[in-house]
């Protein structure tokens, strides 16, 4: 449906704006919310009640339409009342993502400027492809003096935004972090008793229980399937459709990824590219995101996160690469 609504360019923008005033309420009322209670760290992952369950789909939703934020107030066809506009929702928006305390999401906006120097430096697919590789293989060889430098943080989440921060690596005692691993491992063990085609779409919640080990188990632990699912956009769907169902999510992840890197050096300079790029960002956003937590089981992540994926699909149309691609395009749209 995407597609067809936005044949009209303008629509994408509308779109996101659209998505930007509503949130902007639901934002406000979440700091009304919240200064009641001094904005300390323990509401704040129920005051936003009852628009989002918790404040991590909360951050994560922010995190979605703040590459747009920062750009608007500078894209050449944003009209003059709605750059000023834009320059007060970038603020609110701003505070609405800090006081939510969310770690994956601030985690998940520096994730996306790395992205868009990426973008910027016009490094090749396969040279990011070679990076993340060899950051991936020297992770494993240190694996073990990883997890040993990590265990000695002992920040725990708490008020202070600097010690929040420094917990985001406490695999030690932060409760929130160590049941992702019990959701992770229980994913893990999961996938390896039913490893081609899983437990079954939306199961996991109420079939962990069982695989979750004692010495994974936390303060927060549940065997009653309220506690969410697997955390993770990645292991959730290994563990309920097996390893295709994985494949198909990293592949919607790389395909998207390796097509907007070869998408932007084509573009020309303009209001098209710079949607292009952050509707991408927001994507990336929520790439990062999903290694820590999944929400495109909840309509207000999927809607925006399948919008943008269209607005990629369409850029990458309307420039073909080569002369007889153009040529095609056009038999097709006559």
């Amino acid at each position: 449906m995407a597609t067809r609504l936005f044949e009209d360019g303008r629509n994408m923008k509308r779109m996101m704006w659209l998505f930007i005033t509503a949130m902007a309420g639901v934002i406000v009322y979440t700091l009304i919310n919240h200064a009641q209670h001094h904005f300390e760290q323990d509401p704040a992952h129920w005051v936003m009640t009852p628009f989002f369950k918790d404040h991590t789909s909360y951050g994560a939703f922010i995190a979605f339409f703040l590459p747009f934020l920062v750009a608007a107030p500078f894209m050449r066809d944003t009209p003059r009342t709605l750059r000023g506009y834009a320059v007060v929702m970038l603020l609110l928006f701003a505070a609405g993502l800090v006081f939510s305390y969310t770690r994956a999401a601030w985690v998940s906006l520096v994730g996306a400027f790395g992205m868009l120097m990426v973008l910027r430096l016009r490094i090749p697919p396969w040279a990011l492809l070679l990076v993340l590789g060899s950051g991936g293989a020297l992770y494993a060889v240190n694996a073990d003096r990883i997890t040993v430098a990590l265990e000695r943080n002992r920040e725990e989440s708490s008020d202070d935004l600097g010690e929040h921060v420094q917990s985001i690596s406490n695999i030690s005692s932060d409760a929130s972090n160590l049941e992702r691993l019990n959701r992770w491992n229980s994913a893990l063990r999961m996938w390896q008793e039913r490893p081609v085609f899983g437990w079954g779409p939306g199961t996991y919640m109420f079939q962990y229980a069982p695989f979750q080990a004692s010495e994974d188990r936390t303060i927060i632990s549940t065997n009653f399937g309220t506690g969410g699912n697997a955390h993770s956009e990645y292991l959730g769907p290994l563990a309920e459709q097996g390893v295709p169902g994985m494949l198909l999510m990293v592949l919607l992840v790389v395909v998207t990824v390796w097509t907007v890197m070869r998408l932007y050096p084509r573009m020309a300079k303009g209001p098209d590219r710079t949607l292009l790029v952050v509707a991408f960002l927001g994507l990336v956003t929520y790439y990062l995101h999903g290694a820590l937590n999944n929400f495109l089981d909840t309509d207000k992540a999927a809607v925006p996160f399948w919008m943008f994926t269209a607005m990629v699909v369409l850029f990458d149309l309307r420039h073909p690469k080569l002369p007889r691609d153009r040529e095609a395009l056009s038999a097709a749209r006559s």
